[in-house]
């Protein structure tokens, strides 16, 4: 079964199992770990429950400024955000589940244009499962890569301080 995130991701695509859609502000509610979710624990206050915010409540809320917003939405990274009547971004829940998924997508360090093919995979829709799977297993293989490099980086330096330690005790003995 698939099930899909308000946004209109498979969320069991994105993870390889099925789970319950979540929004930004049920995950904040959630605790960190116990449900699988995209966008983790929430480190900035939430919107107050609309569903219309302008673009300094969410630069507010994300921690993205409002120029990194417009351009995610000129390079095709965000979708098409709806504008009020006189011309002002209106985002929605869903726009905020979107940029929570992106900020993991960068923290992997996935490049932007992977990022962009990515957001138009999604708006290919659900034909294009295999290929946002695949596109997400090679970024996860390359999360893992970094993982053990900085495991062998927290080894040294575990020697490094283990050393450290054990010649100034030497040394508060002599």
């Amino acid at each position: 079964m698939t099930v899909s995130l308000t946004n209109g991701l498979a969320w069991s695509a994105l993870q390889g199992f099925s789970v319950e859609p979540m929004t930004v502000t049920q995950v904040a509610k959630s605790k960190p770990g116990s449900v699988p979710d995209c966008s983790g624990e929430a480190r900035r206050p939430l919107p107050d429950g609309r569903d219309r915010y302008t673009i300094s409540e969410v630069a507010a809320f994300t921690g993205l400024s409002a120029h990194t917003l417009r351009w995610y939405e000129r390079i095709g990274l965000m979708p098409h955000v709806d504008r009020s009547h006189t011309g002002q971004r209106r985002f929605t829940s869903r726009d905020l589940d979107w940029l929570a998924f992106v900020g993991k997508l960068r923290l992997t360090g996935m490049p932007v244009a992977d990022m962009v093919r990515y957001a138009e995979l999604v708006r290919l829709g659900e034909h294009t499962f295999s290929d946002r799977q695949e596109l997400l297993e090679s970024t996860r293989r390359d999360v893992l890569r970094r993982i053990d490099e900085l495991r062998d980086t927290l080894a040294v330096l575990d020697h490094k301080i283990d050393t450290y330690a054990g010649a100034r005790r030497a040394s508060e003995r002599a």
